[in-house]
């Protein structure tokens, strides 16, 4: 009789082997990103209507919403990052609520994939391929299938001086 014990893996064992998590979406038409689903803190469709918008500013800030007894800032992810807005007739959002140590952030997208795994060795520079208006923002990029999937920063975005500036 064989034993198999050796080739037993620990659920974390496991775990580790797929890599770490990723909320994957898409940023605008033609963009692929993550964020790490540690910063994900959830995903939520709400119509337009709901996002209360505010005066004087800047063109990214959509509004506010009330988010479990919690007023959380709306932006719009491709207008921040300043790369083609996909014009479409909408009449609900695709929010990621992010959270960092810095507080919460609802982040608009064109349209939510699910989740995925990345290895962290499979992670690339940021420096390599990528539109420099972008570089600010990301924790570098994975190329999958023929995609480049860009993997941006939580933090970054969050303090972002476009969304601490009036313009």
């Amino acid at each position: 009789m064989m034993n198999n014990c050796q080739n037993f893996l620990t659920p974390q064992q496991t775990q580790n082997n797929l890599g770490d998590g990723y909320l994957k979406f898409q940023v605008n038409k033609h963009i692929s990103a993550v964020l790490s689903i540690k910063n994900a803190q959830e995903v939520i469709f709400l119509p337009v209507e709901s996002v209360t918008s505010m005066p004087n500013m800047p063109a990214c800030i959509l509004g506010l919403i009330n988010w479990q007894n919690s007023l959380i800032w709306v932006i719009d992810l491709a207008i921040m990052l300043n790369v083609k807005v996909d014009n479409k007739i909408t009449w609900q959002y695709n929010i990621i609520i992010i959270r960092t140590d810095l507080g919460l952030l609802g982040l608009v997208v064109f349209e939510i994939k699910g989740t995925t795994r990345f290895i962290s060795d499979r992670i690339d520079s940021p420096e390599l391929e990528v539109q420099s208006k972008l570089l600010p923002y990301l924790s570098g990029y994975v190329r999958q299938d023929k995609e480049i999937i860009y993997v941006l920063d939580a933090i970054a975005i969050v303090q972002s001086s476009v969304l601490h500036t009036n313009s």
